[in-house]
């Protein structure tokens, strides 16, 4: 287990360092208030939660307030003083994958949202929840076996292809590597300028996602190769649903665990989770396309 002291100064540098050649920051009348859940992954929420917080707020445009919820298996009592007040914020960014949230909580987050409230989900967060009908229907593909529901890629010219429940395979993913994203909506605003295509740092490709998958529009692929453990097509990598009167915004990108942070340290990814979080929020992007963005040949990272 590594030492908690030298585990903690890993933190603070790498927290440091994100926003070095991240985004440009933004001088806004007025910040967007977001709100990030964790306490629960099988990813390294503690290093992870620290570096978005910083990541997110050197844009400029957030102001970010972290609830972290009782660890596993805690007591009833600690569950019933979890209870964050989401009407407080614009938007709530999960990076939460574990036990379920009491149903006030879970009935909270899903007014919320249908209110007008953005939601936010980054990599881990869309494997959680498999029983909570709502979410499902909130983040339209996650972590499941192929009896779940519907599974959506696309073809090479961006076509949505849909695979029936019980056919193909069930979610998984490969070794980590790089591997280049593909945008299939240039016009949507978390989206637009963005290269066609650019090159994302060594990560996990998540594959076989499944679910409702209702009114679920795809901003961006990645093709998964057979070579590297995947699929032979091309996986939704980017996406967003619409959800009463609010709107949700999932990445799969972003995995953190054994000291591996090359993933989040992707300028890619810091664009695409900020920029991702204000169309949540307002249903606009303001934020610029970073000078540093990855090409289509190269990734780009802080260091």
């Amino acid at each position: 287990m590594m030492n908690p002291i030298f585990r903690r100064r890993m933190i603070l540098s790498l927290a440091a360092l994100l926003p070095l050649l991240a985004i440009p920051n933004v001088e806004a009348a007025e910040k967007l208030r977001l709100l990030m859940i964790d306490g629960q992954n099988n990813h390294d929420w503690q290093m992870m939660s620290p570096a978005m917080k910083t990541s997110l707020e050197g844009t400029g445009r957030f102001t970010v307030d972290v609830a972290t919820t009782p660890g596993k298996n805690a007591s009833k009592d600690a569950w019933t003083r979890f209870q964050p007040d989401f009407t407080k914020y614009d938007v709530v960014l999960s990076n939460y994958n574990g036990e379920l949230w009491p149903k006030s909580v879970q009935d909270s987050l899903v007014a919320y949202v249908a209110g007008g409230g953005g939601l936010v989900v980054v990599h881990a967060a869309n494997n959680a929840f498999e029983a909570w009908p709502e979410w499902n229907d909130m983040i339209g593909l996650g972590w499941r076996n192929n009896t779940f529901g519907e599974r959506l890629t696309t073809d090479d010219a961006g076509k949505v292809v849909r695979t029936a429940k019980g056919e193909g395979p069930s979610s998984g993913h490969g070794p980590q590597h790089e591997y280049k994203l593909t945008i299939r909506d240039a016009d949507h605003p978390v989206t637009k300028g963005m290269p066609m295509t650019w090159q994302h740092s060594k990560d996990e490709l998540y594959h076989g996602q499944r679910g409702p998958a209702k009114n679920m529009h795809i901003l961006a692929t990645a093709y998964s190769s057979k070579d590297q453990g995947g699929t032979g097509t091309n996986e939704p990598i980017l996406w967003v649903i619409p959800y009463g009167k609010g709107r949700v915004f999932t990445t799969v990108l972003g995995h953190v665990n054994g000291g591996e942070t090359v993933a989040i340290r992707c300028i890619g990814f810091q664009t695409v989770v900020a920029r991702g979080s204000e169309w949540a929020a307002t249903g606009k992007v303001t934020l610029p396309i970073p000078k540093y963005f990855p090409t289509d040949a190269v990734s780009v990272s802080t260091k």
